[in-house]
């Protein structure tokens, strides 16, 4: 314990949110859980600091904004149980919202970074991620034999943080912040490929969907010329990425295609298209019943299970209806999809409006990362995971923590006084 003690004691606050932020933005798509490991007890040990007063509460107003929407969302979950009378059995699976409670928390540790330091480790810590996720993909794809699903253990959740850290370092490159731009543009086409090799489809939509957001948010930095030149290349990369990846492709598009002729043609609830199908009847019924409170977490799970059961023949069961705003709705009434959807929102609206009024390339870097994010949670969220997993969770939380203090915070000493706290000698590529 001694020399973690003497490295713990020569490091600043400003440092350790630098190998910090190394960690968040690094290990999503490679590390797995790392991300989630080390946001919650990065927030558990801000909040110490915070109640020692050896940290302060920074508080922005879009940081303020955000932060309501996110305890409305508990506070739903929580009275939903309380109005099932399910309170007790509930409290296992009401862990995960520690995560999103530590928003303010991390927040304002976070904000004692010089943001042009913060953004210069986004986009370079995603630069590695990306070549260590496609190097993870090709190896689980062609030697294990499996979708590619990284660190992550989950081919969903890995193509959804690699299409983040894709995006993130095409964000860097058609912003200019980072000159090394050719670098991230490989970067970018490396965590495309590793997304194909996951056969997430819906994240095959996302990506081009938040491609085209980034040239639109970068517009006035080139000529139409220039812009229609960057449409052809992407679709020729498109096309190339496709090619390598064609068999991924044609495999996964067989399986819609079987799988949707056997749900038409024999009522076949037994596969992947079929479960979703099924899953989402059950829990249109489910929020019949109980449309504004809804039915608490364990008793939604439970007419899960009753509802394969009884209406298709079938024993099987999961955790979430494979729809975000369903999930929630089953589970928390109208009340929880709302202020789930306020969550997603409010974060929007805070990227636009920075869009709109700011021209500083780090102000709009970080309204861009929040849109980024918003686009592939809600597109892999609509027949997947949203929230409720550990990754997704605390990768969303990183996100809309470093976009937020991007694109309207304020930078603020670790104890009160006034000036910025001082980083490691990273200085932005002139």
């Amino acid at each position: 314990m001694k020399p973690f003690t003497k490295l713990r004691r020569r490091l600043t606050p400003a440092q350790i949110n630098f190998y910090f932020s190394i960690v968040c933005f690094f290990s999503p798509p490679v590390l797995g859980s790392l991300v989630s490991i080390a946001f919650n007890a990065g927030g558990v040990w801000s909040a110490m600091l915070l109640a020692t007063k050896r940290r302060r509460f920074n508080i922005d107003r879009p940081m303020l904004a955000l932060t309501v929407a996110i305890y409305a969302y508990c506070a739903a979950m929580v009275l939903a149980s309380i109005v099932n009378g399910t309170l007790a059995a509930d409290l296992r699976f009401f862990l995960p919202l520690i995560t999103f409670l530590l928003f303010p928390i991390s927040y304002s540790t976070w904000s004692i970074t010089e943001k042009a330091t913060l953004v210069r480790i986004a986009i370079l810590a995603s630069t590695a991620a990306c070549f260590g996720a496609l190097a993870i993909a090709i190896f689980q794809y062609h030697w294990l034999g499996v979708r590619a699903e990284g660190g992550a253990g989950n081919p969903i959740v890995f193509a959804t943080v690699t299409c983040l850290a894709a995006m993130t370092c095409l964000a860097g490159a058609l912003s200019g912040i980072e000159k090394r731009w050719k670098l991230l543009v490989l970067a970018a086409i490396a965590g495309a490929m590793a997304i194909v090799y996951s056969g997430s489809r819906m994240i095959w939509v996302a990506v081009p969907i938040a491609g085209i957001i980034l040239l639109a948010i970068n517009r006035r930095r080139f000529t139409g010329a220039n812009v229609a030149r960057f449409v052809a290349i992407g679709v020729v990369v498109a096309l190339v990425i496709a090619a390598i990846g064609s068999r991924v492709v044609l495999d996964r598009t067989d399986f819609l295609v079987s799988d949707w002729d056997a749900l038409n043609a024999n009522g076949d609830h037994s596969t992947a298209l079929g479960l979703r199908v099924a899953m989402w009847e059950i829990g249109f019924a489910a929020v019949r019943e109980m449309p504004i409170f809804g039915h608490g977490i364990t008793a939604s799970r439970a007419l899960m299970k009753q509802g394969f059961q009884e209406q298709f023949g079938l024993s099987a069961g999961f955790s979430h209806f494979h729809n975000g705003f369903l999930t929630a709705m089953v589970e928390a009434g109208l009340l929880g999809a709302l202020a789930l959807a306020s969550i997603f929102i409010v974060a929007a609206w805070n990227a636009a409006r920075t869009l709109r009024r700011s021209a500083d390339p780090v102000e709009r870097f970080g309204a861009t990362m929040i849109l980024v994010a918003v686009i592939t949670y809600l597109t892999g969220g609509m027949t997947g995971i949203l929230v409720g997993h550990d990754i997704l969770d605390a990768t969303l939380m990183v996100f809309l923590i470093a976009g937020t203090y991007l694109a309207s915070g304020r930078t603020v000493a670790p104890t009160g006084k006034d000036a910025p706290a001082m980083a490691p000698s990273v200085s932005p590529q002139p």
